[in-house]
């Protein structure tokens, strides 16, 4: 029989669950598979809430020209492989399609779109929490798995003069087709793989482009493996045990310098130009191009690919030499118009929701237990996704070890209410971000 609050989830609004799961992406939809595996019941004990529209989490977000084989680390959900998609199909279909498959395979309890808009404690340390939408549902629950990712929260940096920038400026957010950008010069921003790409898939379409990276691209020729994900995933928990905010990806990961980016390099498409300086009405300031604007500056560990035949295919920009106030005392930077500025600068963790709760530390990170997805100071409260479970590999184990936790936490403050020894107070009001 058709539980009727798998189609009126505002029916769940007195009950008090077990877990809420926020956010269906892969460690959302790992966390609920475990909690189901584990004997908790969908609907009765654990929902799901999801801000999208459809299946697919940040991935039905990204722009069609990221095919499946261009995209990094998409890893099999538990208990349901990927399989061997065409790789010439927009990750953006292929995700979305087989997190849709993997919802209906497990019966998931996913409830959509719910935006939240605050997470919410009784005033003892084991009172029951009351996750509010936007919309003004709310659902009670003994503990809640965070799994909101960071694509709700593009970074932009402040660099002098961005607010006098008379182009377009945009996000990888904001990134729908490189055809959008015909007759017009390009400055990318940022040293991840969406930078890569965008500078590839650019100029694909014809579009002139200048890469401008804060340091030297973090090339590395490690395998993108198991034994690699294990290792980012220590170096990100060094941190986030301490409280500190979790590095950009691209400095946990490095770059691959794999597949199609030695080419691109060698073609003298791919070369960094250097650290932006500041932005001007119409273009930027680089340091890096020199006093013709044909220079280069290290390029990391890609420097072995780069001889003098690849120096003499780097394009020379066009523009002048910057104006000593614009150059900041940069002997070498060079003045180039630009039209738009495409920010691939990152993101941060989606958690405005929970600011309520203060669980910011000085460093601007959260104090994580050693499991990685337990908050030392929230007790029922498990975050997947973010720091050392960012990567959808890491996503995936840190689901299973937060339906675990939440699970384990849920069953012992609910054996404390029935003795009698904990009383949840009321809810007081917590304000969202």
């Amino acid at each position: 029989m058709t539980d009727l609050r798998a189609t009126s989830p505002d029916e769940l609004d007195d009950d008090v669950l077990a877990v809420v799961v926020i956010g269906a992406g892969q460690a959302g939809l790992s966390a609920a598979a475990h909690l189901l595996r584990g004997g908790l019941r969908a609907w009765d004990d654990v929902v799901v809430l999801d801000a999208n529209d459809g299946p697919g989490g940040a991935w039905r977000h990204r722009w069609d020209a990221l095919t499946l084989g261009d995209a990094h680390g998409i890893h099999d959900l538990p208990g349901l492989p990927l399989g061997t998609p065409d790789p010439a199909e927009p990750a953006s279909r292929v995700v979305a399609r087989y997190y849709g498959a993997y919802e209906d395979a497990f019966a998931l309890p996913v409830v959509r779109p719910v935006a939240v808009a605050s997470v919410l404690q009784a005033d003892q340390p084991d009172g029951v929490f009351t996750v509010a939408a936007r919309d003004g549902r709310q659902w009670r629950t003994r503990s809640v798995i965070n799994a909101t990712g960071t694509w709700d929260s593009p970074y932009v940096p402040h660099y002098p003069g961005i607010e006098t920038f008379a182009g377009r400026q945009l996000h990888t957010r904001d990134y729908t087709a490189a055809s959008d950008f015909a007759g017009r010069r390009v400055l990318v921003v940022g040293g991840g793989t969406s930078a890569a790409q965008f500078v590839l898939g650019l100029d694909r379409a014809g579009v002139a482009t200048v890469w401008s990276t804060r340091t030297a691209p973090r090339w590395t020729d490690r395998p993108f493996d198991d034994g690699w994900g294990r290792a980012v995933e220590a170096s990100v928990s060094a941190r986030t045990l301490r409280g500190l905010s979790p590095h950009s990806v691209v400095a946990a990961t490095g770059l691959p310098l794999a597949r199609m980016y030695p080419p691109a390099i060698r073609s003298g498409l791919l070369i960094s130009r250097g650290p932006l300086v500041r932005l001007t009405p119409t273009g930027a300031v680089l340091a890096g191009p020199g006093p013709d604007g044909h220079g280069i500056p290290s390029q990391g560990a890609a420097d072995a690919l780069i001889d003098d035949g690849v120096r003499a295919r780097v394009p020379v920009l066009p523009g002048c030499p910057a104006p000593s106030d614009a150059a900041r005392d940069q002997a070498d930077a060079w003045q180039v118009p630009v039209d738009v500025v495409l920010w691939a600068t990152g993101f941060r963790a989606s958690l405005g929701h929970l600011s309520g709760l203060h669980l910011r530390e000085p460093g601007g990170g959260i104090v994580m237990g050693s499991d990685g997805v337990t908050v030392a100071k929230q007790p029922g409260l498990f975050l997947v996704g973010y720091g050392a479970s960012a990567s959808t590999l890491g996503a995936t184990r840190a689901g299973r070890k937060a339906a675990r936790a939440a699970a384990r936490y849920a069953a012992a403050t609910t054996t404390e209410e029935t003795a009698g020894r904990a009383e949840p107070a009321p809810a007081r009001s917590v304000l969202s971000a």
